[in-house]
């Protein structure tokens, strides 16, 4: 559905996307990753004709994307991370001036800013206008205004920012159901578990690239960390340790305070094995406690950064 290639544009002597390369496939949900400044933001303009860019070619479903390609636009919809409505405008009169601006027939546009305000769950709230809603609320009314008219692909830029967690699964669980209607969706999020969870796969940026690209579960073979287990209450003496050192897939551990970390690389069976080395050694222990690795452990391997730098 999208095709980025050597997608380059520079600010003066800053080069916001170096040459970027992407493929975002029909009926995905695509998550968009990067730490501020990465090019995340200067992509989506890019490739919605908003800023021109030195080098590289775009195509959406097919087609070049230009300034005029009016055809491709209306089949778009955004939700930016700011809220865009009107505030002298009803919710219902918002959703309707943004679904006219692609549906010219009342008759139909009637019929989806109905079905908009359903899918969205504000049917109580209709009359009301937006300085007098919650922040889940005008969440809500932001994607309706920018999902009323049925694009094929809509853009999601950090939709659940400052709501409640009411709200927040609320809008997740409408984006799914849209991709689940046919809707292909790019998403991006600082929250790395709503990633994980909605995502089909995930793309990476830093410094205006592409630097790792997958399912969430492919990005995370990437780590050379794979198992974490934390065991706490254990008394081991120099020996011990370089025991539990040697043994397979152990890649390293730290013991302080009777509080033992090892830290491991893949394997389905590490926890068994470090159990039944301490069981065979004789060695009591309390707690023990098992991590798997995360989209974020992978950001921060990959990046070395924070996502909120």
């Amino acid at each position: 559905m999208i095709h980025i290639e050597n997608l380059v544009k520079r600010y003066g002597n800053n080069l916001a996307l170096d040459h970027l390369n992407l493929d975002i496939q029909e009926g995905e949900v695509f998550g968009l990753l990067g730490p501020n400044g990465s090019g995340k933001t200067t992509m989506i303009n890019c490739l919605l004709a908003l800023l021109k860019y030195d080098k590289g070619d775009i195509t959406i479903f097919g087609k070049p994307m230009r300034v005029d390609s009016y055809d491709i636009k209306q089949e778009i919809g955004i939700v930016l991370q700011n809220v865009a409505v009107f505030d002298t405008l009803t919710v219902y009169e918002n959703i309707d001036y943004f679904c006219g601006l692609y549906i010219p027939n009342k008759t139909q546009r009637k019929r989806y800013v109905e079905e908009a305000i359903e899918f969205v769950g504000l049917e109580n709230y209709v009359k009301q206008r937006p300085k007098k809603l919650s922040g889940g609320l005008l969440r809500r009314l932001n994607i309706a205004c920018g999902i009323a008219h049925k694009p094929k692909l809509i853009i999601l830029d950090e939709p659940t920012v400052a709501v409640d967690p009411q709200s927040r699964n609320n809008i997740l669980e409408g984006i799914q159901k849209l991709n689940a209607e046919g809707s292909t969706i790019i998403y991006t999020s600082h929250y790395m578990e709503e990633v994980e969870q909605i995502c089909s796969r995930i793309a990476i940026i830093d410094h205006g690239r592409v630097i790792a690209q997958g399912t969430s579960e492919e990005l995370k073979g990437l780590l050379k960390i794979g198992e974490t287990i934390k065991i706490d209450q254990i008394i081991l003496e120099e020996n011990d340790l370089a025991l539990l050192n040697s043994l397979p897939h152990v890649f390293d551990l730290t013991y302080d305070f009777q509080m033992l970390e090892i830290r491991c690389t893949g394997d389905k069976h590490n926890l068994v094995r470090i159990l039944d080395h301490l069981q065979a050694c004789d060695i009591t222990f309390g707690r023990v406690l098992s991590e798997l690795p995360t989209l974020n452990d992978v950001f921060l391997e990959i990046t070395g950064k924070q996502l909120r730098d």
